[in-house]
């Protein structure tokens, strides 16, 4: 398809910033960290849902439950570093939750470049965890390469042109300005 992006062959996976230990995975390497399956509902900021979508993937609160990572006490934010210089955050939080997810495939099949291939984080609704905080789909960074952590916030990509910081889906927190 003309036009399309197609993503560069996975190099690694870098974790730094307020961290005990960088990190790097190839993606053998990754592909050997623990996987874990998660059934959840998306939620676009354009107003559409998919419901029951099934993800794989190394959940990032496994990697810090399992000593893989370990953060500082400081680390309070996550910004995830994709292709061209992409960025999407979160709260620490919201990444070690249980439906944050760095994903390789989804409903079974390895991601394709337009979603995101090889690996993009996902953070959606599981149903029946009502305390899980549940941003949009944009603070799931396409194309992911690192994660940093960070002791202050920085805004990510669509945060800085005008997006809603949070992003929760349930108070329909879009915009940070009233457009």
């Amino acid at each position: 398809m003309r036009g399309a992006y197609v993503a560069p062959g996975f190099i690694d996976l870098h974790v730094w910033g307020e961290v005990e230990e960088e990190r790097r995975w190839t993606w053998d390497e990754f592909q050997k960290l623990p996987h874990r399956l998660a059934k959840m509902d998306i939620h676009c900021v354009t107003r559409w849902s998919k419901f029951d979508t099934t993800w794989e993937g190394v959940s990032l609160k496994d990697l810090v439950d399992q000593g893989y990572v370990k953060l500082k006490k400081g680390a309070k934010f996550l910004l995830q570093h994709a292709e061209f210089g992409f960025t999407v955050n979160v709260p620490v939080e919201v990444a070690l939750a249980e439906n944050f997810l760095l994903a390789d495939k989804f409903e079974g099949e390895a991601l394709t470049p337009d979603h995101g291939y090889p690996l993009r984080a996902i953070v959606g609704f599981i149903p029946g965890r009502q305390e899980l905080e549940t941003p949009y789909f944009w603070k799931g960074a396409k194309w992911l390469r690192g994660l940093e952590f960070l002791t202050e916030d920085q805004l990510g990509f669509w945060e800085q042109a005008g997006y809603h910081n949070r992003a929760n889906v349930w108070e329909e927190q879009r915009f940070a300005r009233g457009w």
